[in-house]
């Protein structure tokens, strides 16, 4: 029986010329992440169709993981304190496995 988790779908649209550098922070975010005791995968993407779309596929061992991860050091300062200014628009999408998954 595959481990229950907690997975989060983030759909990020950067400002006009933006996409480059909240790519590169993504990067250091994502490595600080993968970190956290809690995370069992953090990956981002580019959009193929629509390149200025960048979706982030995270998964938690539980709700409470997500939460301190928002809560770390590492995503305030990177997460809150530099790409959200950067951004348009953005989606978060949470869910958790289905029985049987």
């Amino acid at each position: 029986m595959p481990a229950p988790c907690f997975q989060v779908i983030a759909r990020y649209h950067p400002l006009e010329g933006r996409t480059d550098a909240v790519l590169e922070l993504l990067g250091e975010l994502a490595a600080a992440s993968r970190a956290e005791p809690a995370n069992q995968a953090y990956e981002f993407y580019r959009g193929v169709e629509r390149p200025d779309e960048i979706v982030i596929l995270e998964r938690y061992d539980d709700e409470a993981g997500f939460a301190a991860h928002r809560e770390s050091e590492h995503f305030q300062r990177i997460g809150v304190g530099r790409i959200i200014p950067m951004l348009a628009d953005r989606v978060i999408e949470r869910y958790v496995a289905a029985p049987g998954a």
